[in-house]
This record gives C-alpha cells, structure tokens and sequence, in this order.
C-alpha cells in the first residue's frame, strides 16, 4: 500500500516538474468540474492556490493563442500521507515523505476553477469560448500587470476611474482594483458590512477618489452620526490638487443650519410627521385644507404656490364651521379641527425650527462639480430625517429632470450637471417590510435616475432592514464581512453580481477586506481597501482607555477646577441629627 502511494505521488511529482519550468505554473488540469463552466486542477502549491486567485489556461481563438482567465471556487486535498502516519504527533509529515523517497511535502490539493473568459479589448468584457482545458494542460496563475488590465474598468489615475483598493491575493498595491465612476453613479452603489468592517471607512475612500482632480464629482453625503466632517481635511492636501488650480471644496453643514422649506412638503410628508393617535377624520381635514389652500394660491398666481406653516393652519381653521354658520352646533368637527391643529402646532409651530416659510437648503450650495457636501442630522429627530432625504431627493430629481428636458435654464430648479448622493444608514430611509416618506422617492430615482443624472450611493449595516427592492436595484455592490445569517441571505438573493463562492467567504473576510461586483468592475473580486488619505472619524471607541483616563490626575484636577466656581463655603456648623427617612 505505501509503495503504491510513493510511485503514484512520485509520478505526479515528475510530471509536475516536466512541465513546470515556469514559477508561474500552479498545476495541471484534471478534468472537467461538476458544472459545465468548471475544471479542477491538481496542485501542490496551496500558499498561491487561494480562493478567489486568478488562473488561466492557453487556447487557440481564431488562429490566436488567448488566456482564458477562471477565478478559484474551491479546494480540497486530493491526496495526503494516511491517517496512521499524520496521527503520530511525534513523527512529522516531512520525515515521512523523505522516507519514502519524496523530496517535497506529499500532499496534493484539487482546485476547482470558474472559467471567466478571454478578456475582449473591443467588447471589455470577458468572453468564455466554451473551450474546456484538456487534462494535463498546464495551468498558470495570472500575472499582476495583466490582471490590472482586465479587472477594472479604468486604470489607477485615469479619468473616471477610483482606485479603492487592490486585488486580496496579491501583494498590497501590486494589482489595483479601479471602479467606473460612470457606472457606479449612474446605476447606483451598495455598500454593506456589519458593524465594524469597514463601511464608513471604505465610503470615505470613494469620496476621496470622487475628488480627485481626474473625477471633480459633485457629491452629497447625508451622515446621521456626525462621523464624516473630517474630510473638510481634502481641501488642505496636494494630493487633490490639480494641475490646472484645481482644489476640491468640503461643506458642512450642521443641524442648526438646515432649513425645509415648507411649501416643499407634500401633504404626505406633513402627514407622516404628525403624532401617532390622528384619527382619520383629523385627516380628512388636512386633505381638504391642503388641497383648498393650493387651489386658491394658484387662483392668487404666487409664484410656485409659496406658503408658509400659518397659510395652511389658517385653511384648517377655516373649515371648523363650515362655508356657513349652519355646521356651527357640530361639535365633533370642532373637536378635530382644534385637535388638528394642536398636532399641528407640536410639530411646526417652533420659533427656530427645521421647516422654515421661505430660507431652504439650495440645490447649487449641496450640490457643485468638486465638492463634497456633508449634512449631518445627528441631532434630528429620525423621521424628520426620512422627510429632509425625501423632499431634497425629490427636489435633485425634478431638477435634473427640467435641466435634461430643456425646460428651465435658469433659477433653484437648474442643475446642469450629474449628482451623487450617499445615504449612510439607508435603512432608516427605505426600511424594509414598511414604507416611509423616502422610500418611494429612493425607489423612483434607483429606477429612473439614469436617464437625468442622479445617482445612489447606499450605506448599511444591516442589508436584511433595508427595503430589498431598493437593494436589488444597486448594480454595484461592495459588500464586508457579514455574520448576521439574515442579512446574508438577503445579500445572496439581491445581490446577482457575486457568485456563490464569494458570498460564501464574507464571514470569513477582515476589517478593510471586500467582494466588489456589479457593473462598476468587469469581473468581481475579493478586494483589500486603501488606506484613507483623510482621517477616519467613525473610529470605535475604547472604551477601557476612556474610564481610565478619567481617573487621570491630569482629568481630576481639570475636573476640579472647573467645578470651584460652583462649590459653597464649607460650613463649620455640625449637621443636625434627621430622623429615618421612611418611604
């Protein structure tokens, strides 16, 4: 039985070493795999043979010699040393190999390869020939200035293009891994992880890249953590300066400087935003004020149907008795009315509040070739966050749309240029199962914002509470180690890009490691993100450092003094004795 097994090991051994004068061969190919686009390979080399390394195998396509590129699948190990032998503890698996004649570690693993294609110069995109290897052909893994050729869509440093990273089995750097910035905005982006992979960081790096002079985006990212205001840094770096004068700008703006409109809102909005318990009658009488009070501004010709909070509670006010007096004894409409109206006034009746008569956010200060635009809600109250996304989103979708259609050339509805808008916690914006006063505008503009120029970016934490049709419709997804068994599955059924192979090795992926698919790259890959070249500012905290930091000396004694301002005089007078606090 050992002598068997040493000629067969020593038989591959030759063969391997006849045809494998080149490092770069990996092994021989076995056969066909189970399905009909596979084939395995025999390989001793397991530290190159890594899930999701590219390989490829030589063939003869119209009288030219092409590599047909494959990505590998899986892998098992063919052939070992017999259990007897690796049960001995004390015996090394090596010793035994030299024992039996054989210079090199006895084991054989079998590699199961997904065929790609030929990459295709004039269609950029693989073609598979359906030309399965032969058994025995030598099989080679792919060189690295090759693979940054047909991977990515553009090159490191090209117009349009945004390196993110570089390819997981090589070497840091060594194969750049670039997304289309084209495609990615126009077809929308997905970004999902679980907490502390990596999301917010990897969105910071595309930011970065869509600031770069070879880019100049106008960007939009809605932060409901306050954690991107540090890429107000980008204006201060020369890495994204240009030739030409360029500097990129970063805006913030904060809680306290953002207005809605409230002519802006519909009467859907202003419905979402009152408290739980309005009955349906209360509604009925907004309707028909809302709808009264538009009827009669455009009677009055205002310019865009301008009004403010007070115009349509004084249209409420005016249904309470009726056209006449005859409805006057009818003290259940009173009673709506007036509680109406009290639900009203809890919301936008606030001298400093979001929703403003006149003064809102302009399209052209959000939204601007070479400038990011940070707006952060951390202190706004969540659904008067869903009705801010929603209302900006569908005013950026009205005005493209009247830009592109050469209706306006002029004015708050003229935008004559593509925007990107990154959402992160997109789930509290088109949660799933449940539908909000953003879903429908997101689902709109994911289906329709090609056309105009308007683009997605989705950032989440938890894919599973995210509105799958919102999901489905991103075409490029950069998705990080994710362990929830929900999110994951709501990953492999939205998310068509990535084979199974790939999704099956997300919770296995580290902090800063991703699968990048979709139309943004040309075949997906397991990618290592950059570092970023602006500060992180959604760094977990350490707590433990934290706590003992407070018990510094540096800490107490700062604590100290500022509490002396506030300390009475000691009294030198002895407490008087209370009796027993009973409760």
């Amino acid at each position: 039985m050992i002598g068997c097994i040493a000629l067969e090991l020593r038989w591959i051994e030759l063969k391997s070493d006849l045809m494998t004068e080149s490092r770069d061969v990996l092994g021989t190919v076995k056969g066909p795999g189970l399905l009909p686009n596979e084939y395995l390979v025999l390989t001793r080399d397991i530290e190159v043979a890594r899930m999701g390394e590219f390989v490829f195998y030589s063939a003869r396509i119209e009288g030219r010699s092409r590599q047909i590129v494959g990505t590998i699948t899986a892998r098992k190990l063919a052939r070992n040393l017999p259990d007897s032998f690796l049960a001995d503890a004390g015996t090394p698996p090596a010793e035994v190999a030299a024992l039996l004649g054989i210079d090199d570690a006895p084991e054989i693993y079998e590699l199961t390869v997904s065929t790609l294609g030929y990459f295709s110069e004039k269609l950029s995109s693989f073609v598979n020939p359906r030309i399965p290897p032969r058994p025995g052909d030598p099989v080679s893994v792919s060189a690295g200035d090759s693979l940054a050729g047909i991977l990515s869509p553009k090159f490191y440093g090209s117009e349009g293009g945004a390196c993110i990273g570089s390819l997981l089995t090589r070497e840091p750097g060594e194969v750049p891994v670039v997304l289309s910035v084209r495609d990615v905005v126009s077809t929308h982006l997905a970004i999902l992880a679980s907490t502390g992979a990596g999301k917010s960081y990897t969105a910071g790096v595309l930011v970065e890249e869509l600031m770069r002079p070879y880019n100049r985006a106008a960007v939009l990212m809605v932060d409901p953590h306050g954690e991107y205001n540090t890429l107000a840094s980008i204006q201060a770096q020369e890495a994204f300066s240009g030739d030409d004068g360029y500097r990129p700008e970063v805006k913030i703006f904060t809680p306290d400087k953002i207005r809605i409109r409230f002519s802006s809102l519909t009467e859907a909005d202003i419905r979402y935003l009152l408290p739980d318990g309005t009955s349906d009658k209360m509604l009925h009488f907004l309707r028909q004020a809302f709808r009264s009070l538009q009827d009669r501004l455009k009677a009055e010709g205002r310019r865009e149907y301008l009004y403010s909070y007070q115009d349509l509670r004084d249209e409420v006010q005016r249904q309470q008795y009726g056209k006449d007096d005859r409805d006057a004894g009818d003290g259940g409409n009173v009673s709506s009315i007036q509680g109406l109206l009290w639900r009203l006034d809890s919301r936008f009746d606030r001298r400093e509040g979001l929703f403003h008569p006149h003064e809102h956010l302009e399209l052209s200060e959000l939204f601007r070739p070479g400038r990011c635009t940070v707006l952060q809600l951390s202190e706004i109250d969540q659904q008067e966050q869903q009705v801010i996304v929603g209302t900006l989103l569908r005013r950026v979708l009205k005005a493209r749309e009247l830009t592109v259609g050469g209706h306006v050339d002029r004015g708050e509805n003229f935008l004559d240029y593509p925007v990107f808008t990154f959402l992160e916690e997109s789930h509290r914006f088109a949660p799933a199962g449940r539908s909000v006063v953003s879903t429908n505008v997101l689902k709109q503009i994911l289906s329709e914002g090609r056309k105009f120029g308007v683009g997605i970016g989705l950032i989440t934490q938890r894919p599973g509470k995210l509105d799958q049709d919102v999901l489905s419709q991103c075409m490029t997804q950069i998705i990080m180690r994710i362990v929830n068994p929900i999110d994951q599955q709501t990953v492999a059924q939205t998310v068509e890009g990535a084979g199974r192979a790939m999704l099956a090795e997300l919770p296995a992926l580290t902090k800063g490691q991703a699968v990048i698919s979709g139309v943004g790259i040309n075949t997906p890959v397991m990618c290592r993100i950059r570092s970023r070249l602006t500060e992180h500012g959604g760094e977990t905290i350490d707590a433990p450092a934290e706590w003992a930091k407070w018990h510094s000396t540096g800490e107490r004694s700062k604590r100290s003094q500022d509490a002396a301002p506030y300390l009475k005089p000691a009294d030198d007078k002895k407490p008087e004795k209370v009796g027993r606090i009973r409760i």
